[in-house]
């Protein structure tokens, strides 16, 4: 699913337009966020792409929910 990742402050939160979802990212399995996966504080586990170098934010990729698809 196409997500838009965003840092506000000193968080990162998430952005799902098909579901209008906005939720803060509360773990990561790397620090760069990237090539990992992620947890939203609703619970979701997403993976996102690897990304050497890491994209400047806004940007918009897409991402795979873990335990079922959309």
């Amino acid at each position: 699913m196409k997500v838009m990742i965003r840092h506000t402050g000193k968080a990162y939160s998430l952005y799902v337009p098909k579901k209008d979802l906005e939720e803060a990212i509360v773990e990561t399995e790397l620090e760069t966020l990237w090539g990992g996966w992620i947890r939203l504080q609703n619970g979701w586990v997403l993976d996102l792409p690897a990304m050497d170098p890491a994209p400047r934010l806004p940007v918009t990729v897409n991402a795979r929910k873990r335990g079922g698809e959309e």
